[in-house]
């Protein structure tokens, strides 16, 4: 930790714009962290926003005591750290060894220094006040950077997706072309946001092929990449299930994908040995119709309490299955549940060989404890199906 501890002592100034520390060991710890600088009488403190998943509790330090707490964080609870400073950018990641990696660019252009206010307006990844050309086009934001009232709800949801982006970022080569593939991406308000901030603003290499099976959407779509000048993004009509354009692919999305087609994407992302997949799941009827048990007939009698069982048990064995394929998986709130009830995140980032991996929970509960979950509620999830042919 000693290379951690001089990187850190370093940056504990009015230079730091931010410290995101994310990949907890276990779920049932604060799941991220956020540090950024803070002048309160004079003094400069450090702010740590610890979110547990539902609440944000905040705490400040003096710079010395901050270096510290990070350092125990990083030692014990976490896995991986992004700092961003007004002239540089620094990864750490940390293996379950202990082993500490820590990886530094200078940035060619100095960043403007943070805000240090201490009671300031939320600060998104795409801000509000800056026009962002995309955002303009879909009627999202006014030609000053305006977000229009009516799209509001739709701007925080871009901006949360994106902070789910930035947190797998550490898990994405800086050194190659990346390839990406939004699976059912609609409209693409999130594809394009994903593009323009991993590519225009955090620079990466990437190549991003959204498909969707309805024709007049991925034109309309192309028409605004050239229109952008996104040169790698592209659009293609085509269906989940059957594609095979690309033989390596880095990070798959899917959102809202109907039923099965969820499925058919987790597996693709699998074989491909995806570094990454974030999916939000939709619609989902194929457990509903097959989950049966004595025991839960009170419960299960209920159509409703039923429909919903179903779709956590889909999400959990979905999550499950993923583990056993080798990769660190969280299940997070996407966005607040007023908005809608079809609110829940799959995130998965590849560490281990398959059969290793899991939330930081210990073992791996194993194929046979997944089997049989699937025989006690007597379903078999199309994903486990697809898993056993690859």
């Amino acid at each position: 930790m000693e290379e951690l501890k001089i990187l850190l002592e370093s940056v504990m100034n009015e230079e730091l714009l931010k410290i995101v520390v994310s990949g907890p060991r276990t779920r049932e710890t604060i799941q991220k962290i956020r540090i950024r600088p803070v002048g309160q009488k004079q003094a400069l403190l450090f702010q740590a926003a610890l979110w547990d998943g539902k609440k944000e509790f905040h705490k400040n330090y003096p710079a010395q005591d901050m270096v510290l707490t990070l350092l125990t964080w990083m030692s014990r609870d976490f896995r991986q750290m992004q700092i961003e400073t007004t002239q540089q950018n620094s990864t750490v990641l940390v293996s379950k060894k202990g082993k500490v990696t820590v990886r530094t660019r200078m940035l060619e252009k100095k960043r403007e220094q943070a805000d240090l206010s201490h009671n300031r307006t939320k600060r998104y990844l795409l801000p509000e006040g800056k026009a962002v050309p995309f955002l303009v086009k879909l009627g999202v934001m006014t030609p000053e950077g305006k977000v229009i009232r009516a799209k509001y709800d739709k701007f925080r949801q871009i901006n949360r997706f994106l902070e789910f982006i930035e947190d797998i970022c550490p898990a994405l080569d800086r050194d190659r072309e990346l390839t990406m593939i939004d699976f059912g991406c609609g409209k693409s308000y999130l594809t394009f946001a994903i593009y323009y901030y991993l590519h225009e603003i955090r620079g990466y290499d990437l190549k991003i092929i959204g498909l969707d099976l309805k024709e007049d959407v991925i034109t309309h779509c192309n028409t605004l990449a050239q229109e952008f000048g996104y040169e790698k993004l592209h659009f293609l009509t085509g269906d989940i299930a059957d594609y095979d354009g690309v033989d390596q692919v880095d990070l798959v999305v899917t959102l809202h994908a109907c039923d099965t087609a969820t499925d058919y994407a987790l597996a693709k992302a699998v074989a491909w040995k995806a570094r990454a997949i974030l999916s939000v799941p939709c619609c989902q009827h194929e457990l509903n119709a097959q989950i049966k048990n004595d025991t839960l007939d009170p419960v299960l009698k209920y159509g409703l309490l039923k429909e919903r069982m179903a779709a956590l048990v889909t999400d959990g064995l979905r999550a499950s299955l993923l583990e056993q394929e080798g990769y660190r998986v969280q299940v997070l709130e996407f966005i607040d549940m007023e908005h809608t009830p079809k609110n829940i995140l799959i995130r998965a980032v590849r560490e281990n060989a398959p059969g290793s991996a899991g939330e930081g929970r210990g073992e791996h509960p194993g194929a046979d404890a997944i089997a049989s979950c699937m025989d006690f509620l007597h379903v078999q999830p199309t994903l486990a199906g697809l898993l056993q042919k690859k």
